[in-house]
C-alpha cells in the first residue's frame, strides 16, 4: 500500500479518505487535482438535459422563466434539477435571454416604513393608465394589494380618477375580507389628489384605517403596487395599443387578475400563489416542496455533496421601506390589538 501510494503521488491517508467517500457516494474517482475530472459523478446524463429542455419548451412553460417552472414542478411532486441548473442547460442551448418588450431589470431600492406579519395589517395602492381606443384617451386601473401576501384585495376600472372611485373601492375591499374597524389596517399610496381628496380621507377614518402616503416627488416608496402594475402591463396578452371599450378593459383585468391571485408563483414570497399565502396555505405547500427536495438529495446525494436543499421556509415579516424603519415609526399591532380589546 506505501509503495503503491508513493507511486500514485498520494499519501495512504489520502488512500483511506477516497475510499472512504467511494463507499458513501457508490461511485469511484480519481481525485488529484490533475486528473480528468471531464466526467464527474454528479453531471447530468444526457437525457436529463433533454427533459430539462422538454420542460422548458413544452406548451404550459414555454412563457415561463425556471424561477416559476421548478416551484410549479415541486407542487406536484416532481424535480427534475435545481433553478441554476435549468438556467444553466438552457444558457448551454443558447436559449437563455431577456424576453419581453422591457428592458433588463436593474437594482430597485428596498420596501420600507411598516411592517406586516400576517394578511389584512399593511395594504398598498396606486392607479394606473391602460391606454384607450384613441390616442390621449385612458381608462383607470384602481388597485389594492395586501403587503403581506401580495394579493389583490380590491380593483376596478373606471374612466377617470377620483377620491369617490377609491373610497368606494376600499369600503368593498374592507367588506370582502370581512374586516372590522377595531382590527389595524394601515393604508399606504402615493400622493396623488385622489389618494389625499377629502372624501378619500373621511371614508378611512370612519373604517379605522391609518392613511400613509409617499414622499413628495420620489417615484420608489409605493414599490410594490408599481411592481404589480409592472408585471401587469408585460404579460403576453396586454394590449399596449389600448382597450376599444371600458368593458374591454374590465374584462381583460378580471382576467389578470385571477391569473396573479391563482397561478402567479411570486418571487418575493417564496413562490407561493398570492391566493395561496392570503388564505394561510403557504406553511403547508413549503413543507411538500422540502419533502420533496429532501426525496431528491437523497436518491442523488453526490449532486449536493455537503449542501443543504433549497431553502423553502416561509417569509414570516414583510417591510415597506425598512433602511428607513424605526421603534418609533414601525406599527406594533400586538400592542394595537391589546388596546383595542
Amino acid at each position: 500500500m506505501s509503495k503503491a501510494c508513493e507511486r500514485l503521488g498520494i499519501t495512504e491517508r489520502t488512500y483511506y479518505r477516497w475510499q472512504k467517500l467511494n463507499k458513501t457516494y457508490e461511485t469511484y474517482e480519481d481525485r488529484r487535482a490533475f486528473a480528468d475530472h471531464s466526467y464527474p459523478a454528479n453531471k447530468l446524463s444526457e437525457s436529463e438535459r433533454s427533459q430539462i429542455l422538454e420542460t422548458c419548451n413544452s406548451e404550459r412553460f414555454a412563457d415561463m422563466p425556471p424561477c416559476q417552472i421548478v416551484p410549479a414542478l415541486a407542487d406536484e411532486g416532481t424535480y427534475i434539477a435545481s433553478e441554476s441548473t435549468f438556467y444553466r442547460v438552457l444558457k448551454e442551448a443558447k436559449m437563455q435571454s431577456h424576453r419581453g418588450r422591457s428592458q433588463t431589470p436593474g437594482k430597485h431600492a428596498k420596501p420600507t416604513s411598516y411592517t406586516a406579519t400576517a394578511p389584512n395589517q399593511v395594504w398598498t395602492w396606486d392607479i394606473t393608465y391602460l391606454n384607450g381606443p384613441i390616442k390621449g384617451m385612458f381608462y383607470y386601473l384602481y388597485l389594492i394589494i395586501d403587503l403581506f401576501s401580495r394579493d389583490i384585495v380590491g380593483w376596478e376600472v373606471w374612466s377617470e380618477e377620483s377620491a369617490e372611485h377609491a373610497s368606494e373601492l376600499i369600503t368593498r375591499a374592507c367588506l370582502s375580507q370581512k374586516r372590522l374597524t377595531t382590527t389595524p389596517l394601515v393604508l399606504h399610496s402615493d400622493n396623488g389628489s385622489p389618494m389625499k381628496g377629502s372624501t378619500m380621507l373621511e371614508t378611512l377614518y370612519a373604517l379605522g384605517i391609518t392613511p400613509s402616503n409617499s414622499r413628495p416627488r420620489v417615484s420608489n416608496d409605493n414599490p410594490y403596487s408599481e411592481s404589480l402594475f409592472r408585471t401587469l402591463k408585460y404579460r403576453p396578452n396586454y394590449q399596449p395599443k389600448g382597450f376599444e371599450t371600458l368593458e374591454a378593459a374590465r374584462g381583460w383585468c378580471s382576467r389578470f387578475v385571477k391569473w396573479y391571485r391563482f397561478e402567479h408563483h411570486h418571487s418575493g414570497i417564496q413562490f407561493l400563489t398570492p391566493a395561496e399565502r392570503h388564505e394561510g396555505k403557504g406553511k403547508q405547500i413549503l413543507a411538500k416542496r422540502r419533502d420533496v427536495y429532501e426525496a431528491a438529495k437523497a436518491a442523488h446525494p453526490e449532486r449536493w455533496g455537503s449542501r443543504d436543499t433549497r431553502n423553502w421556509d416561509d417569509v414570516i415579516v414583510v417591510h415597506l421601506n425598512p433602511d428607513k424603519v424605526s421603534e418609533t415609526t414601525e406599527v406594533n399591532f400586538e400592542s394595537y390589538e391589546a388596546t383595542a380589546s
